[in-house]
């Protein structure tokens, strides 16, 4: 039997890894989208601590598999395909952080803006060159990219299929952090480890209002935080928090997750 596409490992720190194996160019073809929704829907029925999506070292992914590609017909159930998958990435209730090495173009670049935070090596490439090939982004790009950069730098990358290195990634906010190729996996792991430690239900309510307020009033948004922050009072961890620092003050609790 070949190997699967995409592996999941968890890790005993409470990290789970998703990690690309598609050959050398981790393309997006139907299986490996159709593996990264089945992955991201174990996440979400079984949280883990915090998750690492990552790929190769020379290519994170490089899009989607052009042979895979028709006319309307055949786009219609890739975009769907991918779109579903990737929301699926984004809606794991856990800090989702993306190791980027080297490319990460097309649907390798929105699988990576579909991550909560991006760190990326010094060698990593990001891009939509989806209008190169007369189309445009199928898998979030256009709107994913215009949250992170604004419209005007999203409209030129999607515009001229411009590519951007890791300097400028982190510059316009594509990326967050950038770190030296050797360091990419240690970082994400101990950033991943980090969160997986910490008070877990609250950080998923954190990330749930974040991201429905994007998409909703100001009014709205805070009232969904009003609403959250009530909940995060019936979880374990948060009478965890709060005695502890009443006894040994900010930054010693041991949360449980529960």
């Amino acid at each position: 039997m070949s190997d699967p596409v995409v592996l999941l490992e968890r890790r005993d720190d409470g990290v789970a890894v998703v990690t690309l194996n598609n050959g050398k160019v981790n393309a997006l073809s139907g299986a490996v989208v159709s593996a990264l929704h089945e992955i991201a829907d174990q996440l979400t029925a079984d949280p883990p601590g915090a998750v690492v999506v990552t790929g190769g070292e020379k290519i994170f992914a490089a899009g989607a598999d052009i042979s895979e590609f028709g006319g309307p017909d055949e786009a219609r159930p890739i975009t769907d395909a991918i779109h579903g998958a990737l929301d699926a990435i984004a809606a794991v209730p856990r800090f989702v952080i993306a190791a980027v090495s080297g490319y990460a173009l097309g649907g390798g670049c929105e699988l990576a803006i579909a991550c909560d935070y991006r760190i990326a090596s010094e060698r990593a490439v990001f891009g939509q060159p989806e209008i190169l090939l007369g189309t445009i982004p199928g898998g979030g790009g256009t709107q994913r990219l215009a949250r992170l950069v604004g419209p005007s730098r999203a409209k030129e990358l999607c515009l001229t299929g411009r590519q951007v290195k890791a300097d400028e990634a982190l510059r316009i906010g594509l990326a967050d952090e950038v770190v030296p190729g050797d360091e990419l996996h240690d970082r994400a792991f101990a950033l991943a480890a980090e969160c997986a430690r910490g008070a877990v239900l609250s950080q998923a309510l954190a990330k749930q209002v974040i991201d429905s307020g994007l998409s909703s009033t100001l009014a709205d948004g805070l009232l969904a935080e009003r609403d959250a922050f009530v909940e995060s009072f019936r979880t374990n961890d948060s009478q965890i928090g709060v005695q502890s620092f009443l006894e040994h003050g900010p930054g010693k609790a041991e949360f449980t997750g529960t």
